[in-house]
């Protein structure tokens, strides 16, 4: 069996608990070096859940000085991707960065540029990429199934769940913004990956951050990332987001909301070619709907397995420390998904159509 991949864990909150420390477990191969949180109590919680983690540290610059590390995940809040990630970049170490790269397009180009600077992997935890559906139907696109993809929509709305109100996810210095960049980075990177490097032309955005005006009064269903709330915290994001894209390939249009007041969840996305559509459920399984020889209307069901996308996209990243290979999360194939992100946030604020 191969050497171990030794790494550090910058950040030990919920993406690292629910998803990235699980998927090193599942693959067997990893040593956590080093588990990291400015809250210490966090990543000693990794290291008594785990055998694999040896060392708690509340410095990450600690494990940046060990030429043992290998690679640095960055499972931060947002605004501290960039200043982390460069720190690991410039010390010579692989990264893995959440997504968002970071807080703003200029700052993600720059985080790209000390990668390729200091001849380091940055990959970027868009994960859907590894969804196995989003995978059949990226394959479907490239062979002409449904011809020509012209438009594609989706909706990614909640009744009542604004995630930690208060805290880090409803503070834009710190998020970087609300449902889009948490939600919809999701949903937009995925469409780009599928249609198949589509260049943008023109985006228009209104976003809307009506819920909880007044926090002691908001009610809710659930909360996740309730543990930050803060009612006397700050709540200065979207709670709702709508726009409209074009590109080279095909138009989108999408709607997003942590919070409505309509009753029931959406969550999909339909692509309408001439030949063939789709509609993906997020994070499940598609119909596709074409047109049979004889002229019938047809509705396929795929039936597969989904295997943990986590995993996947962790294998293929700590697989490429070693190999060099660009994979599908590499920076540079994340680039346009983030130039989207700053282009809708800015038509949003300007309240007019923005041209790229």
């Amino acid at each position: 069996m191969d050497k171990k991949y030794c790494i550090a864990v910058v950040g030990c909150g919920r993406i690292a608990a629910n998803a990235h420390f699980p998927a090193f477990k599942a693959l067997g191969n990893v040593r956590v070096k080093y588990a990291c949180d400015i809250i210490e109590r966090k990543a000693a919680e990794k290291k008594s859940e785990y055998d694999f983690v040896e060392n708690v540290i509340t410095d990450y610059k600690i494990a940046l000085a060990d030429p043992e590390v290998e690679a640095v995940y960055v499972l931060t809040p947002n605004y501290a991707h960039y200043v982390v990630a460069m720190d690991a970049l410039k010390a010579g170490k692989h990264v893995f960065c959440e997504k968002p790269i970071t807080v703003n397009y200029k700052l993600s180009v720059e985080m790209a540029e000390e990668a390729k600077r200091r001849g380091k992997l940055l990959n970027i935890g868009v994960c859907n990429r590894y969804n196995k559906s989003v995978e059949l139907l990226e394959e479907m696109n490239r062979k002409g199934k449904f011809g020509k993809i012209y438009h594609v929509c989706c909706s990614f709305r909640n009744y009542r769940c604004i995630p930690g109100l208060g805290g880090d996810f409803t503070t834009k210095a710190q998020s970087g913004g609300g449902v889009l960049i948490d939600w919809g980075v999701h949903f937009l990177d995925l469409i780009l990956y599928i249609l198949g490097g589509a260049k943008l032309k023109t985006v228009t955005c209104d976003t809307y951050g009506e819920m909880a005006k007044d926090m002691s009064e908001y009610r809710y269903l659930g909360m996740w990332a309730e543990d930050t709330k803060d009612l006397n915290g700050t709540n200065d994001v979207e709670d709702f987001v709508s726009g409209y894209i074009r590109t080279d390939k095909a138009s989108i249009s999408f709607n997003g909301a942590w919070a409505q007041n309509i009753g029931e969840d959406e969550m999909f996305i339909d692509f309408l070619g001439d030949k063939g559509g789709a509609r993906l459920t997020y994070g499940g399984m598609f119909k596709y709907y074409t047109t049979g020889e004889e002229g019938e209307l047809q509705t396929v069901e795929y039936h597969y397995n989904i295997p943990n996308q986590m995993e996947c996209e962790d294998k293929a990243f700590l697989e490429a420390t070693r190999s060099g290979e660009h994979t599908k999360t590499y920076v540079d194939n994340i680039l346009e998904s983030a130039k989207l992100l700053d282009a809708l946030y800015r038509s949003a604020e300007k309240k007019t159509e923005i041209e790229l």
